[in-house]
């Protein structure tokens, strides 16, 4: 049995831990939020992806605490912290620089380091074993040092932390293979790579590649808008091809944690190289249109029905940032709701995994509410369990991001 020390007790690192004491390792998480340690030596999950039944079968292999002294006594140390970005849109290391100092202080000789925070090249190398090795002890010779990025998808059953390969670069041959020890222990695959730049640039990779394709198959449907032509029949189409093509549908945009944010860790990175990533750059603007597009969208289905989105009681479905979870970061719905608020809409919403958004002064209403007296739904996230279909039926106008109601071929539904 191992001890498994984890920094950051989010969607990703609470997950993570769960894993560990499931295989019977005994956990060690830490995390500054003093009110979500006491929630979880409660019991209580605030996590959707970690139900409050498996936290509580898994407590008695789990301590949960502020201090990172308790760390010490840990084989392995898992750092699983937020790296955002600024309003200038540059990394923000400040989670991650604090917990490599406290973790200083406390670290010992044998122990595994691993950075699982998304991140640029170079951050494991350059920025976070300097500050361990404030502690007087040596990477690579007295304590071993990896990258492995998450690769967490929020609501995802199909792919887990158990099934998908995971990516390991250590600063050193030997660093890996300690690395690549502490994930074997829940993973089923686990993919060594030649260092921790490899591994951090491979994430990017993967969110990049996503976050280009979305924006191609975005800009597609705005082509496509202007064409008169249907976006889904077109997707439907090309994606009868075998080989060569891989389906990407269009959308109000990117939310999340990943990939509105994590391309632009390597455009900033790209900088210092005195390299411009224009292609990555131009993706992420296509993308943060998308909300500005469906705004137009809506702007001229009401015109059409002779209203003006002044005066206008518009529900909008779904305000996470993708169907079946409850995560708001990022999301495009909250950019449409301000929009539509800001020319004087009167702003609705339902959506049953967000009860509130407080930033919006903003609840959730139930469906049948939402729908009385609406002069047009907008479908957002098409979250399972909502009758899109009564929608299309009840409300005079529907303006639909997400095509699931594109079958029914209604009068009065617009589609992106």
């Amino acid at each position: 049995m191992m001890k498994i020390g984890i920094v950051g007790l989010g969607y990703v690192g609470l997950p993570l831990a769960m894993e560990f004491a499931e295989a019977g390792h005994e956990v060690i998480g830490v995390d500054v939020d003093a009110q979500k340690v006491a929630r979880l030596r409660d019991g209580s999950s605030y996590i959707e992806d970690v139900a409050d039944e498996r936290l509580a079968a898994a407590l008695a292999r789990c301590r949960f605490s502020t201090r990172f002294v308790e760390l010490h006594e840990a084989d392995a140390v898992l750092v699983c912290v937020p790296t955002p970005l600024t309003p200038n849109r540059e990394p923000e290391l400040g989670p991650m620089l604090s917990a490599a100092r406290a973790l200083a202080g406390v670290i010992r000789a044998g122990q595994t380091i691993v950075l699982e925070s998304t991140t640029f090249p170079g951050t494991t190398s350059d920025y976070l074993v300097p500050l361990l090795e404030e502690s007087g002890l040596r990477a690579g010779d007295d304590f071993a040092v990896a990258f492995s990025p998450e690769r967490v998808d929020p609501g995802r059953t199909d792919y887990t932390i158990r099934t998908t390969p995971k990516i390991v670069g250590g600063l050193t041959p030997a660093c890996t293979d300690a690395a690549v020890a502490v994930y074997d222990l829940i993973c089923e695959q686990v993919v060594r790579v030649g260092s921790p730049e490899v591994a951090e640039l491979a994430k990017l990779l993967e969110n990049v590649f996503r976050s280009v394709n979305i924006a191609l198959v975005n800009e597609m449907a705005m082509v496509a808008d202007r064409m008169g032509i249907d976006i889904w029949e077109v997707v439907d189409a090309a994606s009868t091809k075998p080989y060569g093509f891989m389906r990407f549908e269009p959308g109000p945009g990117m939310g999340g944690h990943c990939l509105p944010v994590d391309p632009f860790y390597l455009t900033w990175r790209a900088r210092e190289f005195d390299m411009s990533t224009e292609f990555i750059e131009l993706a992420g603007k296509v993308n943060q249109n998308m909300p500005y597009f469906c705004l137009e969208k809506v702007e001229r289905a009401l015109n059409d029905a002779s209203r003006s989105v002044r005066g206008s009681r518009i529900l909008v479905l779904g305000a996470s940032y993708k169907r079946g979870v409850g995560d708001i970061r990022e999301s495009p719905a909250l950019k449409i709701m301000e929009l539509l608020l800001a020319r004087g809409a009167d702003v609705v919403y339902h959506d049953p995994y967000v009860p509130e958004l407080s930033g919006l002064g903003l609840r959730s209403v139930e469906l049948s509410e939402g729908l009385d007296g609406a002069d047009l739904a907008v479908i957002v996230t098409a979250h399972p369990g909502v009758d899109h279909e009564a929608v299309a039926a009840s409300a005079p106008l529907v303006v639909d991001f997400r095509g699931v109601t594109r079958h029914l071929k209604a009068a009065g539904v617009v589609q992106l």
